[in-house]
């Protein structure tokens, strides 16, 4: 009769690679499953579509009268649609009455937030929270808190602010 004789040791290492390989296995597929979902690429997009309007909103609400033609054309650049051409329209006006105000107003975001993004049309809102400082050649700086809602549009380079207004405050409804 033949005698067989078992290795615990070996059994133990054979079962642990199995566990080892099986969690591989797994980790590999939950990966390229993340990667490729679909709720990941709207996130990021979502992502983009803030980052792009909190910088936007920021660009829009800040201008130095000492550098007023790079200050308007960062809004251009900005902007597309409607929002763009009052921009370029209403420029050398514009351009007048900062120079006899001779102001310099600068704007930091506070905070903000995608409130709608419709990715397959390629339009997206954001509220953005800002602290607004407008300074006077003679006098002390201004500070004041503002809160914009700004409307989105995917362009080939990006994307840019369709429409830009202040968020309601308060109740809307009369008491």
């Amino acid at each position: 009769m033949a005698r067989t004789t078992r290795n615990p040791l070996l059994a133990a290492t054979l079962a642990l690679t199995a566990v080892a390989a099986g969690f591989a296995t797994w980790g590999g597929w939950s990966w390229y499953d993340a990667a490729h979902d679909d709720l990941a690429a709207y996130a990021k997009e979502r992502d983009a579509v803030l980052a792009a309007g909190e910088q936007a909103v920021q660009k829009m609400n800040t201008l130095d009268h000492r550098d007023l033609t790079r200050g308007l054309d960062s809004w251009e650049h900005s902007a597309t649609g409607e929002l763009r051409r009052q921009l370029t329209n209403g420029r050398e006006q514009f351009e007048k009455q900062i120079q006899q105000a001779r102001t310099v107003t600068s704007a930091k975001v506070l905070s903000g937030a995608v409130t709608e993004l419709d990715d397959r049309a390629g339009r997206a809102s954001v509220m953005v929270a800002l602290r607004i400082t407008v300074t006077a050649t003679k006098g002390e700086p201004a500070h004041k808190q503002s809160r914009m809602l700004g409307e989105l549009t995917r362009t080939p380079e990006g994307w840019k602010l369709s429409a830009l207004g202040q968020a309601p405050v308060g109740n809307a409804t009369p008491e």
